[in-house]
């Protein structure tokens, strides 16, 4: 009897194996995580939209040569083809902006389109200005307000110690003891 309940109860039981994730060898990890390039390009682009980078795009001329430029973008050597890459450009910022309603995954492909493009503006020396994160612009922005702040108290300051004073008025002292104590007596 005992048996058989052993073999009922081994029948209820599920064998579960799990399976250890292989480790990947040193190195083979990517540099960057998928949030870390949708930030990097998230502050490129934010920057180039308010004027703090300028993206020196290549010309028709610069296009019918062999250059690195060529890996990310239309490949028209026609004069109109500075148009396209603006308009290539422009429209990847619309889809990674959310204007254009495209899939995730073609999300995904246009921030890494965008990224690829920032990497080659960047390489063939095409980026003027700096590229700000937002951390660092908060930063600056309250740094300026304290500066504001430290001025105007420094200001004030300045005024109370350089206005000419009116002539203090001598005051009785409140007791005989205290006018005693300053060599004043008062009757």
């Amino acid at each position: 009897m005992s048996s058989s309940t052993n073999n009922a109860e081994d029948k209820n039981i599920i064998s579960v194996r799990i399976k250890r994730k292989p480790d990947e060898p040193d190195g083979a990890a990517p540099l960057y995580s998928r949030e870390e390039i949708r930030r990097f390009v998230s502050e490129f682009v934010s920057s180039w939209i308010k004027g703090e980078i300028i993206i020196r795009f290549p010309t028709a001329a610069e296009l019918s040569k062999q250059t690195p430029l060529m890996i990310s973008f239309p490949k028209d050597p026609s004069v109109s083809a500075e148009l396209k890459i603006k308009e290539h450009y422009v429209n990847l910022l619309m889809i990674v902006a959310g204007i254009k309603a495209v899939s995730a995954q073609e999300k995904d492909e246009a921030v890494s389109e965008v990224f690829k493009m920032m990497l080659m503006f960047r390489s063939a020396n095409r980026i003027e200005g700096r590229i700000l994160s937002d951390d660092l612009q908060k930063r600056i922005q309250k740094l300026e307000e304290a500066l504001a702040e430290q001025k105007t108290l420094v200001d004030r300051i300045t005024a109370h110690l350089f206005t000419p004073k009116q002539a203090i008025a001598t005051k009785k002292p409140k007791s005989k003891k205290t006018a005693q104590k300053k060599g004043k007596v008062y009757s």
